[in-house]
């Protein structure tokens, strides 16, 4: 990152002549080959963000999501041609990530390895339970099997008699007493296994959300398709993509882009059928799993576009902000043998062809 600020701020050195201290280049000296490498470089710098995102989801799946999408953000808005200014910023923002990455992932295992001794802890308490349970227990025996061995040396039967009941209802009550306190120990411990089994649960759901939206992230939808791959059910796929966001962004900041997308999201969940599955894709595009046919997922797909496009109004860096929403969608009907690389790729090629045809002709293409 510093390599390639450095870089820029000598280009801007050679080509600006106004610089202070500066000599204009001589004609030839800053040329295309310069540019190509530059352009590499930056590129190659977005894509080791992509991946730094993908390594972050093995790292720690409970956060690494939120990380991983912010990275591809960034990624995707850092263009070739970037100005030195604009690839500082970019650069802030990516250490700015990382730092608070690395907090909230601290925290969270932090939070991980205490409810693992919490859990050890009951654990170890329930063994201490059970074995001063089965000492008493082991004293009263001892105490009943010398009261035996008194009887044995009596002469009189009535005297004889007495002890013994005496000594049954002894061990009678040591046994209630032990199964009670056992109980009572499994139940605390079942308590605890309840309540632990919760939290993970309720960590896992979390896990899956978008931080943003609290749709589904990418990692949650991709698991899905690969499950509904393994059954060999009938699936399709519908990617949403929003039309002309990254404008929305530079007018308007993004903050507003933000609040465009939770309710981008909201829409979507109002209209979607309780067995359809929504996830964010990543930046502005969404994802849609439907649990039926193509030609049913085509009918779904004309009445979300007709509900969820429209004015929505956002709180930009000028205060309350109108903006009007347009949608691509590209819709592809899971087939038996396909992979999920191949599947997302037609969905996405019928997206990108949708989008090219509304830019050209105005109209939105069939599918």
């Amino acid at each position: 990152m510093i390599s390639l600020k450095k870089y820029l701020d000598s280009v801007d050195s050679r080509t600006n002549p106004h610089s202070e201290g500066r000599t204009p280049p001589a004609p030839g000296v800053f040329g295309s080959r310069e540019g190509d490498i530059l352009s590499a470089a930056i590129a190659a710098y977005a894509s080791a963000l992509v991946v730094m995102g993908n390594c972050s989801v093995t790292a720690c799946p409970g956060l690494g999501h939120d990380l991983k999408q912010c990275l591809e953000d960034l990624s995707a808005n850092l263009s070739t041609d970037a100005s030195c200014a604009e690839l500082a910023a970019t650069d802030a923002d990516v250490q700015e990530e990382l730092k608070t990455w690395g907090r909230r992932t601290a925290a969270y295992y932090r939070q991980k390895a205490s409810e693992a001794k919490d859990l050890l802890i009951a654990m170890a308490h329930a063994a201490e339970s059970v074995g001063a349970r089965d000492l008493r227990c082991a004293e009263q025996l001892q105490k009943v099997s010398s009261q035996l061995q008194t009887i044995a040396t009596l002469d009189d039967l009535t005297i004889m008699r007495e002890s013994v009941k005496k000594s049954a209802g002894e061990l009678k009550l040591s046994i209630d007493r032990m199964n009670a306190e056992g109980k009572t120990v499994v139940d605390e411990l079942q308590k605890q296994v309840v309540s632990y089994r919760t939290r993970l649960e309720e960590a896992e759901e979390i896990a899956s959300r978008d931080a943003l939206t609290g749709v589904r992230n990418r990692l949650n939808i991709e698991n899905q398709i690969d499950a509904r791959i393994a059954a060999d059910t009938p699936f399709c796929v519908a990617i949403l993509d929003i039309d002309d966001f990254k404008k929305i962004n530079d007018e308007h900041g993004h903050v507003a882009g933000d609040e465009l997308l939770k309710q981008f999201a909201g829409e979507l969940r109002s209209i979607c059928r309780s067995a359809d599955m929504i996830g964010r894709w990543g930046g502005d595009e969404f994802i849609i799993l439907l649990n039926c046919g193509l030609d049913e997922a085509l009918a779904q797909r004309d009445r979300l576009r007709n509900w969820v496009c429209g004015n929505y109004t956002v709180q930009g860096s000028a205060g309350a902000t109108k903006l009007t929403l347009n949608i691509s969608i590209g819709t592809a009907e899971y087939r038996p043998g396909e992979s999920i690389k191949e599947l997302l790729a037609r969905a996405d090629g019928a997206m990108y062809e949708q989008k090219r045809v509304t830019r050209t002709t105005g109209n939105v293409a069939a599918r």
